[in-house]
């Protein structure tokens, strides 16, 4: 199809129209809405109309108290908040390229990835581009991918899981991550010989939220030894509260292994001799297929496969 048939050339679909539908996705009302887009309420339900007559389908259920949108409606409201959020990164972009800088690029990661390979990626985009901006976010996987869903990130370095919707990302994995337990320097644990999973039965232990996949596969470990998991704990994945509980107690938590050696490797905790069979899925490079990366993410991408390489060992297809 040539560029200039498409359907939203032929309904001369207005950005007015787009911020319309983002609006009364967040007010759920159109004169709050048309306040908000500074037109008058009359205007707003023109355009409103307009749309819907075209798309020949209703976007919003009028209600006594406001407006709900349709499926048909959550789907447009889906797409324009990407289409807003591609011409809001364009206009970034050409501002940085006209003050001197090479661009800017978005990237989230888990917390593994992000303490041992991000850094590395990180220092060589900066030593080729130091005017690139780097906007850096650490959170869970699902968190990641809403933002990349938005149009906030660029690029994730994450996990999918069954329930994700995968039908406009492109993964490329890089490794499984393994898990280790840790305890304070000094722990009674640390002397001990040939430590088992019976050993730390009756420990107090810090470990991730009921209902996270870590969690399930902890109490799982301990199950198929024949054993009760462990009902001395606390639940969080609160990095600074973990380290700080160990120090000051004679706990013992669960923790990607990457995060346990750079904390054991500073002196704040300590890595139990006990083998812990419960690692997690692998982790991968997560892009939009549906969008084309900017200059900036393309010289991130390229920096993140070349540091997997030292890092993982794990040698990836360069564009």
């Amino acid at each position: 199809m040539s560029t200039y048939n498409h359907w939203f050339i032929r309904a001369r679909l207005k950005t007015r129209q787009l911020l319309l539908l983002v609006a009364l996705a967040e007010e759920g009302n159109i004169h709050r809405a048309a306040q908000v887009l500074s037109m008058t309420q009359p205007a707003a339900s023109k355009l409103l109309k307009d749309l819907e007559d075209v798309l020949e389908v209703s976007l919003f259920e009028r209600l006594p108290r406001g407006m709900r949108p349709t499926w048909y409606g959550e789907t447009m409201i889906r797409h324009a908040r990407m289409a807003l959020g591609s011409l809001n990164q364009a206009h970034e972009e050409l501002n940085a390229l006209k003050s001197g800088h090479f661009g800017q690029v978005g990237i989230g990661a888990i917390t593994s990835p992000g303490l041992s390979l991000l850094p590395a990626a990180v220092t060589l985009v900066k030593q080729e581009h130091p005017s690139l901006r780097i906007s850096l976010d650490i959170e869970t996987s699902p968190v990641l991918l809403d933002r990349l869903e938005q149009g906030k990130l660029d690029i994730v370095v994450g996990r999918l899981f069954a329930e994700h919707d995968k039908t406009h990302l492109r993964y490329e994995s890089l490794t499984e991550e393994l898990i280790c337990a840790i305890a304070r320097p000094g722990h009674p644990l640390l002397g001990m010989t040939g430590l088992s999973l019976r050993d730390v039965l009756t420990a107090g232990w810090i470990v991730p939220p009921a209902g996270s996949v870590l969690r399930h596969r902890f109490d799982l470990m301990f199950q198929q030894e024949g054993l009760a998991p462990p009902i001395n704990t606390i639940e969080t994945s609160a990095l600074l509260f973990i380290t700080r509980m160990l120090q000051q107690s004679d706990m013992v938590a669960v923790l990607a292994a990457d995060v346990a050696h750079y904390y054991a490797s500073h002196g704040i905790v300590s890595v139990l001799p006990l083998a812990v069979p419960c690692h997690m899925d692998a982790f991968g490079i997560i892009t939009r297929s549906d969008r084309l990366l900017s200059p900036a993410a393309k010289v991130m991408m390229k920096a993140l496969k070349q540091t997997s390489l030292t890092q993982y060992g794990r040698r990836l297809e360069l564009e």
